[in-house]
């Protein structure tokens, strides 16, 4: 083996991939209800993805952010009509660079205010990647472990726990950051009432909000946006997963005062936004707009058939879906795969589903006829 091993990996070697199915060597067939961790929003081998992928790979791949590139200009202006006010798109590769990048717009944009602010508030089993701004801004101590010391500048609240934010918050502090669900912390969401308050500090003390939209955005819970669905506006929003379907491509959404802080040479992305990765973005967003309605009501179906299981406690939204075990749940993934089901275990007890929003009820039936058997 020459690979790191930082992976446990499951004994599986998948070679094919059509709508919700995977194939492996041997030709046997897998329901995929994690979908490359959200990241395959459109399903695997999607028509319309691969026919973009054909033209626009014989036509142009990377050209650099030396040029002008419209390919970026297309995708960002549908990304700011979604997200509702006037804003500015950076576009990178992944989601702990979009995150990275909402962190060092945030310092730039009060340093260039001539403020001492560079804090930034997160909350507990929260988590915004692994590279050193995103894994500091990451509150799980697991994930820290052997890469201290973290870059100093976050403090740590409770979800849905305004209280801890106010004690959190210091003179220094620039932003509040979090994900309207948790989602590698256990599906864990938001309430209304919390968010609501939450802004209202915000502008109460003008901080800025941030949302990590990486795992809920692009139409994951069924609206386009995860934070369309409790009344709140944020100041950024950051991008990646499922933008893509499967191409590698993230984004910061910036309302335009703040975004105005990144000038020419303060920040960048080689491979970011480029050609192919920008057409494909292009065409998932159009695609999934229309499907909104189908993501939730697969979604309601597919919460109503976990519930009828009896085994745990069902949360989330649309199509990203926990159910809350009492006794650790990776036994479980491990027999789901035997019978061709793909599925994940996340924060230890929590069965995470992800499917692709192509799923149909006959789909989500054969999954719980698996569900129920394994039980």
């Amino acid at each position: 083996m020459y690979l790191m091993e930082n992976y446990s990996r499951l004994p599986v070697s998948f070679v094919k991939g059509e709508g919700v199915y995977l194939y492996d060597e041997k030709g046997n067939r897998y329901l995929d209800l994690i979908a490359g961790l959200g990241v395959v929003s459109l399903g695997h081998s999607h028509p319309g993805v691969v026919e973009v992928i054909n033209r626009q790979s014989a036509e142009l791949l990377h050209i650099s952010n030396l040029f002008l590139n419209p390919w970026q200009e297309e995708l960002a202006e549908k990304l700011v009509r979604e997200f509702g006010s006037p804003a500015k798109v950076f576009f990178c590769n992944s989601g702990t660079e979009a995150n990275e990048a909402a962190i060092k717009l945030t310092r730039r944009y009060w340093r260039l205010k001539n403020k001492s602010r560079y804090r930034i508030i997160t909350f507990w089993k929260s988590f915004h990647g692994r590279t050193y701004g995103s894994l500091s801004a990451t509150a799980q101590k697991e994930f820290h472990y052997g890469f201290e010391p973290l870059l100093e500048g976050f403090d740590y609240a409770y979800l849905n726990d305004m209280d801890s934010v106010k004690k959190a918050f210091r003179r220094e502090t620039a932003a509040v950051m979090l994900e309207v669900i948790q989602g590698e912390g256990g599906i864990n969401e938001c309430e209304k009432d919390f968010l609501k308050e939450l802004q209202n500090f915000c502008k109460e003390k003008e901080i800025l909000l941030i949302v990590d939209e990486v795992q809920t955005g692009v139409g994951r819970t069924g609206l386009f946006f995860g934070f369309q669905h409790y009344g709140i506006t944020p100041d950024m929003v950051t991008l990646a997963k499922g933008l893509g379907s499967g191409i590698p491509i993230g984004a910061l959404i910036a309302k335009e005062e703040i975004a105005s802080a990144f000038t020419v040479g303060s920040h960048g992305s080689t491979f970011g936004g480029n050609a192919l990765a920008c057409k494909v973005a292009s065409f998932v967003v159009d695609t999934v707009k229309d499907m909104l309605p189908s993501v939730k009501k697969r979604g309601d179906f597919f919460q109503s058939k976990l519930q009828e299981l009896r085994i745990g406690k069902v949360k989330g939204k649309g199509l990203m879906i926990g159910l809350e075990m009492e006794e650790n749940c990776k036994e479980m993934v491990l027999k789901a795969l035997e019978k061709g089901l793909i599925i994940n275990c996340t924060s230890g007890n929590v069965l995470r589903f992800l499917p692709p929003l192509v799923i149909t009820e006959n789909h989500i039936e054969e999954a719980i006829a698996v569900l129920k058997d394994i039980i």
